[in-house]
């Protein structure tokens, strides 16, 4: 039996490939933020006026609020009415007191205090309050060189008088007060001899009628003067207005004879 060799077949292989992936990473970046701080600016209120020099007196507030106006009226020996940037404000002196209208020396005090400011251009000092229950300005009043308020304590027509918190100068207004008793000025005098206040004619005696303050509470019965409404309920005695005009209601019963005039005396 003949062998036949046969050629052996090599097989072919097929290799098949194994694919590997390759994530691909994205990354998201963490934003971290820094905050920008801005810093709240501390205002402090600059004067509008210099103080002119007033000798051996140092107590008035020398960082506080400062106005400068014009007199247009003086009510009485304490109270004023100034024109500031075309507005007219009652001004209330600060730690004095003046005998009110129709008592010994009220006249004296007003005379003094017109003699003082009337007409005249003066520089306002405020202490700590901005106003009192009346919505008169409270302040410290300075014509030229003379501090006013200090001025009527030491001629004897007014009296220290405290009323906290604002009592920047009231040692220096006691002091006065000591020097005016002292000399016997005035109401200090042994025997005082007040001067009547002459009968005058309304319209002599408010010659100048002033607006009311914008925005202050007022009432509509008493229009060219600032008076709140009740309560609490106002007398005469309560205010420092005179013979002003009276309309409507008068809840203060200001007006006893119906004339159209309140506090006439």
């Amino acid at each position: 039996m003949s062998r036949f060799l046969y050629p052996l077949k090599t097989p072919t292989l097929t290799f098949t490939p194994t694919r590997t992936l390759t994530p691909t990473i994205t990354l998201t970046p963490t934003i971290s933020l820094t905050p920008t701080i801005t810093p709240t600016p501390t205002i402090t209120e600059t004067p509008t006026a210099t103080l002119p020099a007033l000798g051996s007196v140092s107590c008035i507030p020398t960082d506080s609020k400062r106005e400068v106006g014009e007199v247009i009226y003086v009510v009485d020996g304490d109270t004023i009415r100034v024109r500031i940037e075309g507005v007219v404000y009652p001004v209330r002196y600060i730690g004095v007191d003046s005998p009110e209208p129709g008592l010994d020396y009220s006249y004296e005090a007003t005379q003094k205090n017109r003699e003082l400011v009337e007409g005249k251009t003066v520089t306002l000092v405020r202490d700590f309050s901005e106003t009192d229950q009346f919505d008169r300005l409270l302040r410290y009043v300075i014509v030229g060189e003379v501090f006013v308020n200090n001025e009527l304590v030491l001629s004897g027509v007014a009296q220290s008088k405290a009323y906290p918190p604002d009592t920047a100068c009231q040692a220096t207004f006691d002091e006065a007060q000591r020097t005016a008793r002292s000399s016997k000025r005035g109401m200090w005098a042994p025997t005082p001899t007040p001067v009547p206040a002459p009968t005058r004619a309304p319209t002599a005696i408010s010659p100048i009628v002033p607006a009311p303050i914008p925005g202050g509470n007022c009432s509509p019965s008493y229009p060219s003067v600032c008076i709140p409404p009740p309560p609490p309920d106002l007398d005469c005695g309560d205010i420092s207005y005179r013979r002003f005009t009276v309309m409507g209601s008068d809840p203060h019963n200001f007006d006893g004879d119906h004339d159209g005039i309140g506090c006439e005396s």
